[in-house]
């Protein structure tokens, strides 16, 4: 009688063994032309409706002194009670994320306050380094997000944005764009389903 199971392993681990023998060759990444790349006669501009597009907001301030007066504007913010502030320079956090080992603990953040790396006009992406995150869920599990990033770090297009963090070897990397979305279910679009609920973007021109 044969043993079904152990036939089954064997041929299994017969077919793993064929496939560790084959050399798969990556292809090369193309060459960019960069002088042929889309560029935009105002990228801050093309930013700023990129985001609005995908759900976000941008807001241009002179200096960080002019983040908080405007997010106490924004009712969930002024109710807010959880906050983590990894940009002290704007906004006082409530949160102590040194204290924080596990970060399911986060579960409750209502607000995440980020320092972005640079913008990307072209889809209204913010590069995120994530050695400036004490917890990467930071980005995702707090109920809202804003992102600080100085105006002065602007790239045109992704091609741009890559050829930028090209040689990056820090532990964690994003680019976020919006609050998260899905149109999964009965094809209606829904902000927030998995992960923050809005984008405020603050572009600072001294920092």
């Amino acid at each position: 009688m044969t043993d079904t199971p152990q036939a089954d392993v064997s041929a299994r681990q017969s077919i793993l063994d064929r496939i560790r023998t084959k050399q798969v060759h990556s292809a090369p990444l193309p060459t960019i032309d960069f002088q042929r790349v889309q560029s935009f006669d105002d990228p801050l501009d093309r930013f700023a409706q990129s985001l609005v597009s995908v759900g976000g907001q941008a807001h241009m301030v002179d200096s960080v002194n002019d983040v908080k007066p405007i997010m106490d504007q924004i009712p969930v913010f002024r109710d807010a009670s959880q906050i983590v502030s990894l940009v002290p320079e704007c906004i006082r956090g409530t949160v102590d994320t040194a204290a924080i080992h596990d970060p399911h603990t986060l579960s409750d953040v209502d607000w995440t306050i980020a320092r972005g790396e640079f913008l990307v006009a072209e889809n209204g992406s913010i590069w995120v380094d994530g050695n400036t995150l004490p917890h990467r869920v930071l980005l995702f599990i707090a109920q809202y997000l804003a992102i600080v990033v100085p105006k002065s770090e602007i790239v045109a297009t992704m091609h741009h944005a890559y050829q930028r963090i090209e040689g990056f070897d820090g532990r964690f990397g994003i680019f976020v764009s919006g609050p998260s979305k899905t149109a999964d279910i009965e094809q209606s679009l829904v902000l927030g389903a998995h992960g923050c609920r809005k984008l405020q973007v603050f572009i600072v021109d001294q920092m």
